[in-house]
């Protein structure tokens, strides 16, 4: 398995709030977009990505570990530690919030993707996305926690107005609980995993992105076709993406 990550902080905004981690030993994959102005939003996005990454590790070197929020006997153990992962991000977020005036607005989406075995588990929260491009095509595994695709029921947003399609309706940190959604499915060797932030889909039709993860299986390329697109089409936000290769095939690191 490889995987290649590239953010861009885009051509309107001084700072890049989005993080992501590449963690191919652990098979653990983090992208995060911070908000809440100032340094904020890359605080918050920092803290979820460090904690979410360290709770899998220790979890996965060890069994000497506590589960704070309980164990669902109904998910697999990966699934039961990336959903402790990203509580305890919340909660690591929330209590920043809580504690320190200047963070007061800080919050962050996250979307995550953990392989073992040729199995995937995801979780996310918010907007950032996980595709899937296997033999059938480019599949959107995530839906957004967006006014839009909760409220309206829209799955993209694309027929809403700008300012109603951006609302979310749930992050990370910006409530002592929050909800987490988990999916867990098979893989196939020649799969191509595509985590991102709104920068890049908020922009790029889905037939583009498509036409573009079977046109390359470079990485490195790739990332930067895809950050280029985003750029083209317009994407005023930061743009980060986070492509893993399944198979042992020609990817690129």
């Amino acid at each position: 398995m490889r995987a290649f990550g590239l953010s861009e902080a885009g051509p309107v905004r001084p700072l890049n709030e989005d993080r992501f981690v590449n963690a191919e030993d652990l098979q653990l994959f983090v992208v995060a977009d911070g908000m809440g102005g100032r340094t904020a939003g890359e605080v918050a996005a920092g803290v979820a990505v460090e904690s979410i990454e360290n709770f899998v590790r220790r979890s996965h070197e060890t069994s000497d570990f506590s589960w704070p929020f309980g164990v669902d006997p109904t998910l697999s153990l990966d699934a039961n530690r990336l959903k402790t992962a990203v509580h305890l991000a919340n909660r690591r977020i929330n209590r920043l919030v809580e504690d320190q005036d200047d963070y007061c607005a800080m919050a962050t989406t996250v979307v995550c993707a953990l392989v073992a075995d040729g199995h995937l588990v995801a979780a996310h929260v918010g907007d950032s996305r996980l595709y899937l491009k296997d033999a059938d095509g480019l599949h959107q595994l995530t839906e957004d926690d967006s006014w839009a695709a909760t409220v309206l029921g829209a799955k993209t947003g694309n027929g809403s107005a700008p300012a109603v399609r951006h609302v979310l309706t749930n992050v990370l940190g910006a409530r002592p609980d929050t909800l987490v959604h988990l999916l867990e499915r098979p893989l196939a060797g020649t799969d191509k995993l595509l985590l991102c932030s709104d920068g890049l889909h908020g922009a790029v039709p889905h037939d583009t992105l498509h036409a573009l993860l079977a046109s390359e299986n470079d990485l490195e390329t790739l990332a930067q076709k895809l950050i280029r697109s985003a750029l083209d089409h317009g994407s005023r936000d930061n743009i980060t993406v986070l492509i893993v290769g399944v198979g042992d095939g020609d990817h690129g690191a």
